[in-house]
């Protein structure tokens, strides 16, 4: 089957299934420019842009407000470092990757490997949030052999179900296999001509061995995703239920 031919079989044969297809996916058809906020809430500096940083790169090269939250500064993240070295190390890291993508960092505050979810922090990541008056928000998916990743999502999950005016949901992926597990796609994006500035935000944090970042999957996940998706690379996305009548169909 022919590259067009098999993209359009695929976009037939989802039906329901939203392929975010940007920028035309962003906006209905026919209709004016709407300016939206994007927030990525991940664990630790680099799992926003490994995870989706195509995706953020995309939104804001389409003139859209994006936001990279940082649950951690990545505290126990380099041996042989104090807490406080490292998360000044990784901070900056953070601050250079969000540069590269077009976004604004900011950091919750936790401490990395010690994340903590309770009311207090519930209550916290709710007004991190919501100051951002977002319409979209990505995070981690659940299911997640890492502990700090699965706190900020919940903590994003209670934000989410405590509105009244919910914002649009969507979790990324990691390391598929490693660390993501169960994860079954419900949409897409095509960061085909954004790859090589996701990678250059990742490759920021020289810390963390970049090298490892893609060998530990994410170069296959680009390519896996690309080829479902129909496109050369791709980040997938699973959309949390409970879409809010009236909202963008991405």
């Amino acid at each position: 089957m022919k590259h067009s031919s098999r993209r359009q079989f695929l976009q037939n044969s989802l039906g329901g299934l939203s392929l975010l297809t940007i920028p035309a996916g962003l906006q209905a058809p026919n209709q004016p420019f709407k300016k939206m906020k994007i927030v990525c809430v991940g664990g630790h500096p680099d799992d926003p842009e490994s995870g989706c940083g195509g995706s953020l790169a995309k939104f804001a090269a389409s003139g859209h407000d994006v936001v990279i939250l940082y649950l951690t500064k990545g505290e126990a993240g380099i041996a042989g470092k104090t807490h406080e070295e490292a998360a000044t190390i990784r901070s900056k890291e953070a601050i250079a990757a969000s540069r590269i993508l077009n976004v604004k960092p900011v950091f919750a505050g936790q401490i990395d490997g010690d994340t903590i979810v309770n009311n207090e922090w519930v209550t916290k990541m709710q007004q991190l949030i919501t100051t951002e008056k977002p319409d979209i928000v990505f995070t981690h998916w659940p299911i997640d052999s890492h502990k700090d990743h699965q706190s900020a999502s919940l903590l994003t999950i209670q934000t989410w179900m405590r509105l009244s005016e919910k914002f649009e949901l969507y979790f990324f992926e990691v390391c598929a296999g490693e660390q993501t597990m169960g994860f079954h796609p419900t949409d897409y994006i095509d960061i085909t001509d954004v790859q090589e500035q996701k990678r250059k935000a990742v490759f920021c944090h020289t810390s963390q061995d970049p090298d490892s970042i893609y060998s530990c999957g994410h170069a296959s996940m680009e390519d896996f995703r690309g080829r479902e998706l129909g496109v050369k690379a791709a980040e997938a996305f699973v959309h949390m239920t409970g879409r809010k009548k009236g909202s963008l169909v991405l």
